[in-house]
């Protein structure tokens, strides 16, 4: 069986994901990158796709990121008779 992995990605404001390096405030470190910056983080799931809506800040996303977690552990665990 694969691997699940669920993941939070930094977003453009196009959608696009983000992994250039970016300071504090979510603005490229290189102007010369063409990096708009960071607007939103995703919660990505690599057997189900994106996760819900796009939040604003990335410890919005946690909560999202344990529950589809979680709700693949559950999906795993055998039933007992």
């Amino acid at each position: 069986m694969a691997r699940i992995t669920v993941k939070i990605v930094a977003l453009h404001p196009d959608g696009t994901e983000c992994t250039h390096a970016v300071t504090s405030t979510g603005r490229p470190r290189d102007a010369a990158s063409g990096c708009a910056g960071r607007r939103n983080y995703a919660v990505v799931c690599s057997s189900c796709g994106p996760v819900g809506e796009p939040r604003n800040l990335r410890v919005l996303a946690e909560p999202a990121q344990s529950a589809h977690r979680d709700s693949h552990k559950a999906a795993l665990t055998p039933a007992t008779c």
